[in-house]
């Protein structure tokens, strides 16, 4: 089987595993991020990610949690498809010679040239995401028939198809989504190689056993949410804000808003959920694409 062939199927099976494990978090903290400020003296619909998690489940039952997965799970096999491809033959370029193990620095590269290339998929997907994810927030604090109720992914795509300015409606969000996926999966990708080459006392890693990959994938995949978050947040309300009606004008005006109005800690809600997902899900994924595309030759 080809290096493309392997790092293709090992991707999409760690990329469904990371987001059956991971998505639950994933709700609870675009709930947090999107849930419109309160006005004076009046409490926030959520007071934490344990009050949001107890809010869902009590209205929508354990199935809310897993509301919006169907876009993610319809796309999860291009997307780290294109995320371990891109990075394989970021890769292969990088070697000096055919075999030969990069350093971190080479990793960091490849992992932003990859970063490049999912944030054209990753944008459209989260905002059918996020959309669902963040409807029933939304729909408790907007004036009657402002908020849409969408019925599913393809209800939201249709949506924003019809009503927001045809396909380009899907891509609202890009700039955000790329400068989280660029500098984000950088960070992620050399962090994982530095602790993976730490963790075996040099540049040969193949012999590490899966403890150290969890490890690694897991500090890595924290690593990630730790460098861009602020970024997440900004990507999440701009997706999810009115069309007719915006409360933001671009990315700089959602960061400046949030930063006047709610302060830093604005820029950090769902951190919680967000780094409780990172750790598990991200050691997931890495572990079983790595022995995924070992058992592969």
């Amino acid at each position: 089987m080809a290096d493309i062939a392997k790092d293709l199927t090992a991707g999409t099976i760690g990329g469904a595993a990371q987001l059956i494990v991971g998505h639950p978090f994933d709700t609870i903290k675009v709930k947090l991020q999107s849930q419109p400020a309160p006005l004076p003296g009046q409490p926030p619909k959520f007071s934490g990610a344990i009050d949001a998690v107890r809010q869902t489940v009590a209205a929508e039952g354990p199935r809310g949690l897993y509301k919006g997965m169907g876009a993610p799970l319809a796309t999860v096999a291009a997307f780290n498809a294109v995320l371990f491809t891109v990075r394989g033959q970021m890769e292969a370029l990088l070697r000096s010679q055919p075999g030969a193990p990069l350093t971190v620095n080479q990793q960091i590269v490849a992992g932003a040239g990859a970063g490049v290339a999912v944030s054209f998929l990753a944008c459209p997907t989260e905002l059918i995401k996020c959309r669902l994810q963040a409807q029933s927030a939304l729909a408790s604090s907007a004036p009657t028939g402002v908020t849409v109720k969408y019925g599913g992914p393809m209800d939201v795509a249709k949506h924003v198809i019809r009503s927001e300015g045809g396909m380009r409606g899907l891509f609202k969000g890009l700039v955000p989504t790329m400068a989280r996926e660029i500098p984000g999966n950088a960070a992620m990708f050399g962090v994982y190689e530095a602790l993976k080459q730490y963790l075996a006392g040099g540049l040969d890693t193949s012999g590490l056993g899966r403890g150290s990959l969890i490890l690694a994938g897991g500090v890595a995949g924290a690593t990630f949410w730790a460098s861009v978050y602020p970024t997440d947040v900004v990507k999440s309300v701009i997706q999810v804000d009115d069309y007719k009606n915006p409360k933001f004008s671009g990315s700089i005006n959602a960061f400046r808003t949030i930063l006047a109005t709610e302060g830093v800690r604005g820029l950090y809600k769902g951190f919680g959920p967000a780094m409780a997902r990172s750790v598990p899900a991200n050691a997931t994924c890495f572990l079983v694409y790595e022995v995924t595309r070992s058992s592969l030759g």
